[in-house]
């Protein structure tokens, strides 16, 4: 699928993990329509950078509720290694303390779906089936707006971490241009000014020249 920004989110339905230690055999993105969702692809449970990012959105947590944000997480790992992972401290390389979903993606599905899987599938000249890589999802991430459609991609490799204040800043920016019809300009943050989006004098510079 490439970009994804202006369509319709995939929908998906899989088995999740919830509140820090609750499993959920039917955890769909359809259930937070109304509600803005952050929903980012992490590599694996159990490594380096990936806590780092994980306790980074806990971290914020309050700040994407006030702004009607819904954050996910998704790998291609177990619910079982999610819970056992959720189980663990933070200074023993665990996520002991985060209450976000994280789902299971284990059939790839959701990671192919959203074009961030680093893998793929094919037959070779015997007529076997293999595959390139690990078949794990890139660091991607998407800013879905309250009806369904992605608003902002960002897709990182797999050793480079996001930057958590700068998915706020999108989110403010999003909100922003919603409620005063005003474009948002290079490092708009929140409290500065918007601009007028004046198509007809567009225009008529462009005739001018």
């Amino acid at each position: 699928m490439g970009v994804l920004v202006g369509r319709k989110a995939p929908q998906f339905k899989a088995s999740a993990v919830v509140e820090g230690n609750k499993f959920v055999d039917d955890f769909t993105l359809e259930q937070f329509k109304g509600k803005y969702v952050v929903l980012f692809f992490y590599p694996k449970d159990f490594t380096f950078v990936c806590p780092t990012e994980l306790h980074a959105f806990q971290a914020k947590l309050d700040d994407f509720k006030k702004r009607n944000v819904e954050i996910i997480g998704v790998s291609t790992d177990t619910e079982q290694s999610h819970w056992g992972w959720l189980q663990m401290d933070k200074n023993h390389g665990g996520i002991k303390g985060v209450t976000y979903p994280l789902v299971a993606d284990t059939n790839k599905t959701i990671s192919a779906n959203y074009d961030v899987l680093t893998g793929d599938y094919f037959y070779d000249e015997e007529g076997d089936l293999q595959a390139t890589g690990e078949l794990i999802a890139y660091r991607g991430l998407f800013l879905i707006d309250k009806e369904g459609v992605v608003r902002h991609q960002l897709v990182n490799d797999l050793p480079l971490g996001r930057n958590v204040d700068e998915v706020i800043r999108m989110i403010d920016a999003l909100q922003f241009f919603e409620e005063n019809g005003e474009v948002c300009p290079a490092n708009w943050h929140k409290g500065d000014e918007g601009m007028k989006a004046d198509h007809d004098g567009v225009a008529d510079y462009l005739g001018k020249h």
